[in-house]
């Protein structure tokens, strides 16, 4: 009964992330208009953008393969499934059991090897050095996530998500300690570039000699732009979300009691909007940095990664 009442809610989760990710970007991009004195599209905005992609023809380039085609179903399927392992709601849960560091990784690597193949299909010289710039990023920015992670996994003892919030839900004092303060550092760095936003990469622009994440899917349109732009705005929501559940796990249920399930609704809905709000105020607060700058950025998390996993061992 568990199990099946578990199921349930795993998938309400993902489905709830889905629903969420749009207004988070809306609400980030509100926020950031108002600090810069503008109106603002309004925070439902990324909403009328999908129901408008969807209901145009997608437009393929004659040179494009199937793996152009199936590119955005791979890309937003693995990000979805990511959704159903991240600790949302409630935890434990029966999809807990493969949620673990090493399963986020490499799904998250799925979904960016998917989009650098669709970017590199036509043969556009765009798509060609958007994927060359978006994997080489990812090869920096993936390891040290799994440090980012690995470092609250020693404490816990798992690298199971759910485990790890778990045991800093239990323990409220391990949120406050050098190892967990250092990997939230290191995973908002490496957020900032896997989700494609300043100063790693502006989403807001097209100039040809910026662009990452915009210069892979300029040749997708209709349908298949609205999965990726919507995997991608997923992937932020997931970000957000481990920050949210792993460093502040306070208000995630660790029963199905509809009273706990519904506190837990609340407060993570509370705990995003902060985030985004945050996030708005650093992206005004920042400029773009130039290309060959950013790797330096992500070695910093790379650092700060390992500084974790050295405190959190040390401290064990």
């Amino acid at each position: 009964m568990f199990n099946a009442t578990g199921v349930v809610i795993e998938i309400a989760q993902a489905l709830l992330g889905l629903a969420v990710a749009p207004a988070l970007v809306g609400l980030v991009g509100w926020v950031k208009a108002r600090l810069q004195n503008r109106r603002g599209a309004p925070i439902w905005q990324p909403y009328a953008e999908l129901r408008k992609l969807f209901g145009k023809e997608s437009v393929v380039s004659s040179n494009a393969s199937w793996v152009f085609r199936t590119a955005p179903y791979v890309v937003f399927g693995s990000t979805v499934v990511v959704a159903l392992l991240v600790p949302v709601l409630v935890t434990p849960l029966p999809f807990n059991q493969v949620a673990d560091l090493f399963a986020l990784v490499y799904l998250l690597m799925l979904g960016t090897f998917a989009l650098a193949l669709g970017g590199l299909d036509p043969g556009t010289a765009f798509g060609g050095m958007g994927s060359s710039r978006e994997m080489t990023i990812a090869a920096l920015s993936e390891p040290a996530i799994a440090l980012a992670i690995l470092s609250l996994a020693l404490g816990a003892g798992s690298t199971n998500l759910g485990e790890i919030a778990a045991r800093t839900i239990a323990h409220p004092t391990v949120a406050l300690s050098p190892g967990h303060i250092l990997a939230f550092a290191a995973l908002f760095i490496v957020m900032l570039a896997e989700a494609g936003r300043l100063p790693v990469d502006n989403p807001a622009t097209h100039l040809e000699l910026t662009m990452i994440h915009e210069a892979m899917i300029l040749e997708y349109s209709g349908p298949l732009l609205a999965l990726v732009e919507w995997a991608s705005w997923l992937k932020l929501t997931v970000f957000l979300t481990l920050a949210a559940n792993l460093f502040v796990p306070w208000g995630l249920a660790t029963s199905l009691a509809p009273s706990a399930l519904a506190i837990a609704f609340v407060t993570l809905l509370a705990k995003l909007v902060v985030l985004a709000i945050l996030l708005a105020i650093f992206e005004t607060r920042v400029a773009k940095l130039r290309l060959f700058r950013v790797p330096e950025l992500l070695a910093m998390s790379f650092v700060l990664g390992l500084l974790a996993v050295t405190s959190s061992f040390s401290l064990r």
